[in-house]
């Protein structure tokens, strides 16, 4: 191989040309060639100093560069022509050192090879300079990767790139998440304007916004706040926004509880002072000026015991614990008890000063209070545990308070008010410590040591509801024994009968209303004692008091165990009896409570004897009478047993009932009768039997009700005489007679007399007089041509009065008439004392006149007797031919009956002139 370092490139080689490139692209550098035939390296100068082989011989540099190409000369033999070839090859210097040196070569003779021409350099200090931009940049990818502040680059609004900070603030699994979407998608709708106004404000390459606050939105949609910097930048030659962010919400929350602490330092109702080491005061919060009257800018800079006026030293305080309670004065002097708190800062202490010298003086007086009230009082812990109590409830229970306290009340024996033990969960204590609801007013009576049962009405409540159970309770409670027992004295006379001591009606109304609720089948047995007026009447009313005790007493051994009986009042009595409600065995009963109501009954010496009715009414489940509706029926039934002679039983029925509700509804009616003109007058005529001639009509009451057609007088009359309707309704017919009696007088000029009835109410009325004057003077009829009736029994009852009543009556001119006359228990003789005018024999013995000689001959005597003493007789309830022979040849007056004429309405006894014609 031939060495010719200075000959430069064989001649018509066109190598010239081609080293010429080189070298421009390569400055400093060393040309060398290689020719594959004849194996000849060559080289340009410096190639020693390249080498770092400076003045060493050329073998050795030939050896050495052949050495560095050789990777070369075995490749290039089959690399194409003109295809450049580089390689980097390391060297050690003489001097230890090493050196990077570039080689760049290019094959040259045509398609198939002849030869390498190549340069080389050294580059080591681009590789370092390379190694050093590789690391940097290196570091700056890590130093982004790991930075804990976000870093994004988006470009036209797209994400190029996203650090995991970045994905970890927005909440994204990682940074790949956010590659290429809008950077819009993660910002908060109202920071997105801002957003723009930052992007557009980065005009040049390198320039940056200062720093702002955003909202980012998460891939939640929820907001999270940012402090960021945005910079105008490059992203693969283009220009792109780099975004430099941080959390803020710690931040926030951390600057949000510095405002809270220092609005709370500021407005709590505790002094907050802070001191330095030393303690001078460095702080002084307005409740610090409130509790010791002194001002934050007259505190500041002074020592803190002068101020609270005590010794403070806090750390002693905190060695001690960090907490007590102190004495302190306020700036005027006044004492203060103050609970203190300290605690350790880097430049001193903070002292929390509460006062609790108003909680003291209401504690004071609080147990002040509680020790003076005449209730009892104690408190229990968590545990149930008595704490305290107070001197009531020592006085109360009769046991110490050093006995009460540190013992459970479930300890205690208690009872309702029936009298049941009441076990200790049941106590009333448990369930307010339990549950925190509290326990008002419960009576319950407790077995005291002393063996006193004493009845206490207690009230238990949480201390404080606020706490989470179990609660400490505090229960109060007074003594009640004897305001109960007075009670139960008050409520047994509201309830009984004085004279019998048995349950008077309010117990009984109040018995049935429980049986109702409880929906048990119940037997009402109504009592009434027949004929007992006449032992008040005649032997006084001492004498019917004592007759109804003993009568009580009877009862009561009578009925069974579990019955209640009952004084209504007077001489009504009543069983109740829970539970039955089969007949035969009420049947059984009511035989036995009249058994022994008609044994004999001896008072004051007197052997007397009585007798009952009974009404049964039966209650059954789903009955929805009153208690006084079911009285009501017992009452109904007892008058129906009463109305069948008396001394037995009568069951309240679904006939009695409807005849009972029939009675109701006319009896209502009959109050509107009047108004509605549903009451008229029909007449009877009166026949003189010397002359056979009308002398008189008898005016007869009717009522044609609306729904139930024509009432008979014997359904309604009753009702009347019952309810005290009697007296307006006789007012009414006495005017609406004499109007037209004396119309029709008037009319056919006749001497017509109008007979009207008086019921024993109306005699008793006071206003009857007025009522007759006012008829007479209304109607025009002359006071002789009225005659008032009056049944015998009417005047029996009450002589002297009827007596007094007549002769007012007889003095106005009008003429009496004694009705049914044979009825009562009165004789001619008394009669006779009467202002009586007309004797009226009852149709009972008109209507056996030729059956019963006897009947005749009492008829007879009558009529004697009454013309004895000058009283004109009528016969009643003449029906037959042979009944008026008989009554006209007995010499009677005047005769009555359907046979003489029927009740008729004033138009047909009295027809207009053309009908009679």
């Amino acid at each position: 191989m031939e060495i010719d370092p200075g000959g430069g490139f064989p001649n018509g080689s066109g190598l010239n040309d081609e080293f010429l490139d080189l070298a421009l692209s390569a400055q400093g550098a060393i040309g060398w060639t290689f020719d594959f035939v004849d194996q000849r390296i060559t080289w340009t100068p410096g190639l020693d100093t390249l080498l770092g082989m400076s003045g060493a011989p050329k073998d050795t540099l030939r050896a050495r560069l052949a050495e560095l190409i050789e990777p070369w000369t075995v490749a290039a033999e089959t690399t194409t022509q003109w295809q450049d070839l580089d390689l980097e090859q390391p060297i050690t210097t003489a001097d230890g050192g090493t050196r990077l040196l570039q080689f760049h070569a290019r094959p040259f003779g045509g398609w198939q090879a002849a030869g390498l021409i190549g340069l080389v350099r050294e580059v080591t200090d681009q590789h370092r300079d390379r190694q050093a931009l590789a690391d940097l940049a290196s570091r700056y990818r890590l130093l982004v990767e790991l930075s804990p502040e976000a870093i994004c680059v988006h470009q036209k609004g797209i994400i190029k790139y996203a650090n995991a900070a970045m994905s970890t603030i927005v909440g994204a699994e990682s940074s790949k998440e956010l590659l290429g979407r809008p950077v819009a998608d993660f910002v908060a709708p109202h920071s997105i304007a801002e957003m723009h106004e930052r992007i557009r404000s980065l005009t040049t390459a390198g320039t940056a916004t200062p720093r702002a606050q955003a909202d980012l939105r998460r891939v939640d949609g929820t907001p999270v706040p940012v402090e960021l910097v945005a910079v105008h930048t490059t992203w693969e030659g283009h220009p792109a926004v780099q975004v430099i962010g941080r959390d803020v919400t710690a931040q926030k929350a951390a600057e949000a509880a510095l405002r809270y602490q220092a609005a709370l330092v500021q407005h709590v109702n505790n002094a907050i002072i802070a001191t330095s080491r030393d303690g001078v005061v460095t702080s002084w919060n307005p409740a610090a000026e409130t509790v010791y009257g002194v001002a934050a800018d007259q505190a500041l800079g002074r020592h803190v015991a002068t101020l609270v006026g005590a010794p403070l030293r806090p750390e002693a305080l905190i060695a001690g614990g960090g907490v007590t309670e102190a004495v302190h004065r306020h700036q005027d002097g006044s004492a203060l008890i103050i609970r203190i708190s300290a605690a350790e800062m880097d430049s001193g202490y903070v002292l929390v000063c509460a006062d609790e010298t108003a909680r003291r003086q209401a504690e004071q007086d609080f147990a002040t209070v509680v020790a003076a009230l005449d209730e009892g009082v104690i408190v229990m812990g968590r545990t149930g545990v008595v704490e305290s109590a107070n001197p009531a409830a020592e006085r109360i229970t009769g046991v110490p308070a050093a006995e009460i306290v540190g013992k459970s009340p479930t300890s205690w024996p208690l009872s309702d008010e029936s009298g049941v033990t009441l076990r200790p969960e049941e106590h009333p204590s448990v369930m307010p410590r339990q549950t925190g609801k509290p326990e008002n007013s419960r009576v319950v009576r407790v077995d005291l040591p002393d063996g006193r049962k004493t009845w206490l009405r207690v009230t238990c409540s949480p201390l404080n509801p606020q706490d989470r159970p179990p609660h400490k309770v505090v229960a109060s409670f007074t003594d009640i024994t004897e305001s109960r027992a007075a009670r139960e004295r008050l409520e047994h006379e509201a309830t009984h009968d004085p004279l019998t001591g048995l349950a008077n009606r309010t117990l009984v109304l109040r018995h049935l209303e429980v049986s109702r609720r409880r929906t048990l089948p119940t037997a009402v047995l109504f009592i009434d004692l027949d004929n007992f007026k006449r032992i008040n009447d005649s032997l006084g009313h001492g004498t019917g008091d004592e007759v109804l005790r003993i009568t009580g007493e009877r009862l009561v051994r009578a009925t069974p165990d579990g019955a209640l009986v009952g004084r209504l009042g007077g001489d009504e009595f009543v069983v109740l009896v829970d539970g039955e409600s089969d007949h035969a065995v009420l049947h059984r009963l009511v035989q036995r409570l009249l058994a022994v109501l008609t044994e004999p009954v001896r008072v004051q010496g007197r052997q007397l004897h009585v007798n009952g009715s009974i009404g049964v009414v039966l209650v059954g489940p789903g009955d929805t009478r009153s208690g006084m509706d079911l009285l009501r029926d017992a009452d109904v039934a007892m008058y129906q047993a009463k109305a069948h002679g008396g001394g037995r039983c009568a069951f309240f029925g679904v006939d009695l009932r409807e005849r009972v509700q029939r009675h109701m509804v006319l009896e209502q009616d009959l109050r509107h009768a009047v108004a509605n003109d549903e009451l008229w007058v029909a007449y009877q005529p009166v026949v003189d039997l010397r002359g056979d001639r009308m002398v008189a009509v008898e005016g007869l009451l009717r009522w044609s009700h609306p729904l139930h057609g024509t009432v008979s007088p014997g359904e309604f009359i009753p009702l009347a005489e019952e309810s005290d309707l009697i007296v307006p309704i006789g007012a009414h017919m006495l005017r609406l007679a004499t109007r037209q009696i004396a119309a029709e007088r008037e009319r056919h000029d006749l001497d017509l007399h109008l007979n009207a009835n008086l019921s024993p109410r109306q005699l008793e009325d006071p206003d009857l007089l007025d009522h007759v004057q006012h008829a007479l003077a209304d109607s025009g009829l002359p006071a002789h041509a009225l005659c008032l009736e009056i049944t015998e029994n009417a005047i029996m009852q009450d002589t002297t009065a009827a007596t007094r009543i007549l002769t007012a009556l007889r003095e106005l001119g009008i003429f009496l008439a004694i009705d049914d006359f044979g009825t009562g228990y009165s004789s001619l003789a008394q009669l006779r004392r009467l202002p009586v005018d007309i004797l009226k024999i009852d149709r009972t013995f008109v209507t056996d006149l030729g059956t019963c000689d006897e009947v005749e001959v009492i008829v007879a005597g009558i009529v004697a007797m009454s013309h004895a003493v000058g009283l004109d007789v009528v016969a009643e309830g003449i029906e037959t031919a042979a009944q008026l022979a008989i009554i006209r040849d007995l010499g009677c007056d005047q005769g009555q009956g359907y046979h003489l004429g029927k009740p008729y309405p004033i138009g047909e006894l009295f027809p207009p002139p053309a009908d009679r014609r």
